[in-house]
């Protein structure tokens, strides 16, 4: 018997999901052919909304975390391997030791080609587009791997309703498509477009996306990876 796979399951804080972990395990077999980190840490932050969405509180949500990291460890493929490090990089804070820990022991599994990269980001420039009273703001974040240069650039953009209540959360991979249309929009009076600073863009996300209030259907794929890279911002 392998060293890194478990001859039986683990004990599950909440058993009546036993299927739906299961379903993540099947589904994380097609995770390791994504074309990067970038594209890896989408779908990671994907599963997690559907999980954090269905949660009726945050205990829940904690518990339903760990029974998911028990079960990709025991489960020990490759995509498991892979969900693991994702959840470590840029999963909730009070999961990532533990998926780090479940991931290291499986040495014996094949890494993504793109594992070391996941979460290694530094921010870069940050914007405020306002588009007008009735829309809010939209704060629009630059960010690069460590060394990948502008082929690891992407951009996170938060719009932001009355109230700093997030109203819809993109990434978006192509930087200059997204500042662009922007700058078209400006040019056609639709919107005012400015560079922001990147600390008071970062304490205002922060808050925004910290609350346990729920959240328009929408912003949940993307908000375990907007988390992420603004807990990076100064």
């Amino acid at each position: 018997m392998s060293a890194t796979r478990p001859s039986a399951g683990p004990e599950l804080m909440l058993p009546g999901l036993g299927e739906v972990y299961a379903a993540y395990v099947r589904e994380a077999g097609a995770l390791p052919a994504q074309p990067g980190p970038l594209q890896a840490e989408m779908w990671t932050s994907a599963q997690l909304g559907a999980l954090e969405a269905a949660a009726p509180h945050t205990a829940a949500r904690r518990a339903a975390l760990g029974d998911l990291i028990g079960c990709l460890h025991a489960a020990a493929t490759p995509g498991s391997r892979a969900f693991l490090r994702a959840l470590a990089a840029i999963g909730p804070a009070e999961g990532r030791a533990a998926a780090a820990r479940a991931a290291g022991r499986l040495d014996g599994v094949p890494a993504a080609p793109w594992e070391e990269s996941l979460g290694r980001v530094v921010p870069g420039q940050a914007w405020l587009i306002q588009e007008g009273p009735l829309d809010g703001d939209r704060l629009v974040c630059e960010f690069r791997y460590e060394g990948a240069g502008t082929a690891g650039m992407h951009a996170l953009a938060v719009r932001l309703s009355y109230g700093d209540a997030p109203a819809e959360i993109v990434v978006a991979g192509d930087v200059p498509a997204l500042m662009a249309a922007a700058r078209q929009a400006m040019q056609a009076e639709l919107c005012v477009v400015q560079p922001h600073d990147a600390s008071a863009v970062g304490a205002r996300l922060r808050s925004a996306l910290g609350g346990a209030e729920p959240l328009p259907e929408g912003c949940y794929p993307a908000l375990a990876l907007a988390r992420h890279r603004v807990s990076l911002l100064p």
